[in-house]
């Protein structure tokens, strides 16, 4: 019997063996920090064809034992955690799901539950307990004080207390929902926050040049914007491809999404300004709170843009300095992008604060924090409706915008992978060149963030 309170300190004999299962990105990141935590028996397996690689890997790191395949992990693990694409979930539950030692715990990491919900009802031992999981970060960001989710399926209230104890030493802030909740929540913090970023991406290459060196797309927003769209493209493509095309949630978040980007097009196309402004207000009010006649000033959540500054792609940061692109060196623009997600939270009644309190991504918290700049601020918010009826400069760019949302939302609503990873890689490739810069400088803005949040 597992001590409820079990901590690396136990004596071995005590302590749960951990059974990973699918080593890739963050099956990898969960053995590395539970082996540095002390944690003396993990066993993890990938593929097959990977066993002899992932052994020399692992051969002189403490506390993990390389096996075969699933199978041998499952018949030994008191704790057992699959870490594969919510795409091939069904298949490698039914594979080795009948192995599960009796009395065990059973968890999945999958980015979308309902699948792994499925899996798990169907091929599961009646005997076994789930409890699942879901660390709502990427593998190089560090856990500490990020949403980790836990989901009482069908376990016993101990079963859900060694789960916790087992993952205390990541130093994450435990979120507890269901799988049907799990799915709503991430649809917004995941699947169309990435999926704004994917347009912009995609919207950016079929100018076949890298705005924010052509003097487009720079400082403050603008570099939120650039550095995580680089992000993003940098990431494996089935990250993002299981999130949108198996949560349905996330379906009509997206269509919606595009539906909202073409709508505003069109007022712009048709110059109504009454039209167009009454639209973005209603959505200031429904999403923030603030009607039109209010100013909506308050402290910022995140940082002021002379901070933001510090980390433009191609730029040369002046820690400790004034913005080296004041305010009012920047090109306005219409901001179609994040009009759009306002207006598509409006649309669909959804409160995005609620989630940034209960379970955001350091990708949304950035999203809805420049929103929130923007929309808050009634002189920037006219700006940027002045320069969609009657700024032509980046018109052209806004196309481009629209018909890329509209692109990936039929790419989701297909629901094929193939197509979306064509059309992933096809932009991923064309900013390949960045990657390397803009890893190192988003994380190095996301920390900043995250630490200014704290400080708060």
């Amino acid at each position: 019997m597992i001590p409820i309170d079990v901590t690396p300190n136990h004596p071995i004999q005590e302590q749960p063996t951990i059974g990973l299962i699918g080593m890739g990105a963050m099956g990898a990141m969960y053995a590395k920090l539970l082996s540095d935590a002390g944690w003396n028996k993990i066993s993890v397996c990938d593929l097959p064809e990977k066993f002899d690689t992932l052994k020399r890997t692992y051969q002189d790191v403490p506390g993990i034992t390389v096996h075969p395949d699933g199978h041998a992990v499952s018949r030994i693990s008191d704790f057992i955690m699959y870490s594969v694409e919510a795409e091939y979930i069904d298949r490698v539950v039914a594979q080795y799901g009948p192995s599960t030692k009796v009395g065990a715990i059973v968890s999945g990491q999958t980015s979308v539950k309902a699948p792994e919900k499925a899996a798990f009802d169907k091929y599961l031992p009646q005997d076994v307990d789930i409890v699942s999981i879901h660390s709502l970060h990427g593998p190089t960001v560090s856990p500490i004080g990020q949403p980790f989710v836990i989901i009482k399926h069908r376990s016993s209230n101990e079963s859900v207390n060694v789960v916790e104890s087992i993952f205390k030493c990541f130093k994450s802030r435990y979120v507890y929902l269901t799988y049907e909740d799990h799915d709503l929540v991430t649809a917004n913090v995941q699947a169309v926050t990435h999926a704004a970023f994917l347009t912009m991406g995609t919207a950016w290459a079929a100018r076949s040049s890298y705005p924010w060196e052509q003097g487009q797309y720079v400082g403050g927003i603008e570099t939120v914007k650039v550095n995580i769209m680089l992000r993003i493209y940098a990431n494996k493509w089935h990250v993002y491809a299981g999130l949108a095309i198996l949560n349905p949630s996330a379906k009509i978040q997206i269509d919606t999404y595009a539906s909202s980007a073409t709508e505003l097009f069109k007022l712009m196309l048709a110059s109504d300004q009454y039209g167009f402004r009454k639209r973005v207000y209603h959505a200031r009010e429904k999403v923030f709170g603030v009607t039109e006649t209010e100013e909506g000033g308050s402290t910022p959540i995140f940082l002021t843009e002379d901070i933001l500054d510090q980390f433009t792609i191609g730029g040369n940061p002046r820690h400790g300095t004034s913005s080296p692109t004041p305010a009012a060196a920047y090109r306005t623009n219409s901001h179609l992008a994040l009009l759009a997600m306002v207006d598509c939270w409006a649309r669909l009644s959804i409160q995005p604060f609620d989630h940034l309190a209960l379970a955001a991504t350091p990708i949304f918290r950035m999203w809805i924090g420049v929103a929130e700049y923007l929309f808050r601020s009634a002189a920037r918010l006219d700006a940027a409706i002045y320069a969609a009826l009657y700024d032509v400069t980046h018109r052209s760019d806004d196309l481009e915008f629209v018909v890329a949302a509209r692109g990936w939302s039929q790419c989701v609503a297909f629901g094929d992978f193939e197509l979306y990873k064509d059309r992933f890689m096809q932009t991923a490739t064309f900013f390949e060149p960045r990657f390397e810069e803009a890893n190192k400088i988003g994380g190095a803005m996301i920390k900043a963030i995250l630490e200014s949040n704290i400080a708060k």
